[in-house]
């Protein structure tokens, strides 16, 4: 990755602590145009009344790892989620979780991304793909 996309990165991953990334304690550990690594550290706030982690958590998880791949894979911002399916394999527990997400089909305004969740022990959890849509800036602004 070069110094600007770099300095891209440490802005977007500023910016978005106050957002519900933040809220989640997501934690972005690797980024470019081939694959996304994110962590989350499920704690208790994030498990359900069964004691496994709430399955809005691990679907907020993978769109927000997927909305990078996308960002990565267009060298934009403007990018927004369409659709998203997601498969509930294994309950993820307390812990570590990684999600990881790329690109398996791209066009000039859609791409279609693949998503796993793992837990610490390298099981598989959760899976999903999504469409994402590249917007148009509005005219002025």
């Amino acid at each position: 990755m070069s110094n600007e996309q770099i300095l891209r990165w440490d802005e977007i991953k500023e910016s978005a602590q106050t957002s519900f990334w933040g809220y989640l304690g997501c934690e972005l550990v690797h980024a470019d145009e081939k694959e996304v690594v994110v962590r989350l550290d499920a704690k208790d706030h994030h498990l359900n009344m069964m004691g496994i982690v709430n399955g809005g958590v691990l679907s907020s998880l993978l769109d927000n790892t997927m909305g990078i791949a996308a960002t990565a894979y267009k060298q934009d911002q403007n990018i927004v989620t369409g659709s998203l399916n997601v498969n509930f394999l294994r309950p993820m527990k307390l812990g570590i979780l990684e999600a990881r997400a790329h690109v398996t089909h791209a066009t000039k305004r859609v791409l279609t991304i693949q998503g796993t969740i793992v837990n610490e022990q390298g099981e598989l959890g959760t899976m999903a793909t999504g469409t994402f849509h590249v917007r148009s800036p509005r005219a002025g602004g």
